[in-house]
């Protein structure tokens, strides 16, 4: 890739996104792929299209929708023409200076949804690449950090590989954490909330009932299209947005039969004769505090979760 930024006497100066450290996008064009992406998510959710939302999305994101307009279009294939548009405002571009591919910035929204912060994440291999929305999270007024800048007001990302000294703990480990800990309830990174302690226990309700039995997997996400991203706050800490993917089989027992609702079964292969496997796919936002702070725990701000795909048996 070669940017060129500027001219000299002598002719182009030129920059490679590749080895210099450079702004991830530019200014001018950060506005342009929010409004392609809303563009094509409305026309999306009209249509019921996946193949839409796909131009503009990826990841977890892509993941979630997708299976989403799937099970829509499945009871409704002539679209939904009433879709009330998603419109976006109050933007803030969160714009890091990066070294190589992949990059990636955040666009800091309001939404006409709610009172919420909505923040996605854009992302892209390579300058041949189109930007891509990888990751949403919904967050309140009070819940968005102050992001840290440097002295040109740039975004500071932190490396998504590698050791990060002065965080609690690495963002490309989070995932791996994240499902141990469900799996085992065992660990030590995450705090107590809805999404941890309090999801394994919402689990424990429904490993075994008069009627049905539950087994849970939780694996963590692989993949450059799942590679978590973060940008350092003020306080020496980091928000990092990572996923992480689910699987939950529930057995009937003797003389009960599973009955999905219409949505599961748009995405169902096999028969519901006695069991039905979830695949879910979540997408994460949390506060990651900087190594030496007085309570290093990891705390959710915001998950959102998907069914992406279910089996009958």
């Amino acid at each position: 890739m070669v940017l060129t930024l500027g001219m000299t006497l002598t002719g182009c100066m030129t920059v490679h996104g590749e080895r210099e450290n450079i702004p991830s996008v530019d200014k001018a064009e950060a506005p342009k792929a929010l409004k392609q992406f809303t563009d094509a998510y409305n026309k999306a959710y009209r249509e019921l299209d996946p193949a839409v939302a796909s131009q503009v999305e990826t990841g977890p994101l892509e993941a979630i929708t997708t299976a989403d307009l799937k099970a829509q279009h499945a009871s409704s294939p002539n679209g939904n023409p009433k879709y009330p548009a998603l419109e976006l405002s109050d933007v803030t571009y969160r714009i890091p200076k990066q070294v190589g591919w992949p990059k990636f910035f955040v666009a800091d929204t309001d939404s006409n949804r709610d009172d919420n912060r909505w923040l996605f994440v854009f992302t892209r291999g390579g300058a041949d690449e189109p930007w891509k929305a990888a990751y949403l999270s919904i967050l309140s007024q009070d819940e968005v950090p102050d992001f840290a800048t440097d002295e040109d007001g740039w975004a500071k990302p932190v490396p998504a590989e590698g050791p990060t000294p002065k965080l609690a703990t690495r963002p490309d480990k989070l995932s791996a954490e994240y499902t141990d800990y469900l799996m085992t309830g065992e660990g030590s990174v995450f705090a107590d909330g809805q999404s941890t302690s309090g999801l394994r226990d919402t689990r424990k309700k429904f490993l075994r009932t008069p009627k049905f039995w539950t087994e849970y997997i939780d694996t963590p996400a692989r993949g450059a299209q799942d590679a978590p991203v973060g940008l350092r706050t003020s306080d020496g800490g980091a928000i990092v947005f990572f996923s992480s993917h689910h699987r939950q089989k529930q057995t009937m027992a003797k003389g009960f039969r599973p009955n999905p609702d219409p949505r599961i079964k748009a995405l169902m292969t096999g028969e519901a004769k006695k069991a039905v496997t979830l695949t879910r796919v979540s997408e994460s936002a949390v506060r990651v505090p900087a190594k030496d702070a007085a309570d290093p725990k990891v705390v959710f701000l915001n998950r959102l979760e998907g069914v992406t795909a279910a089996k009958g048996e």
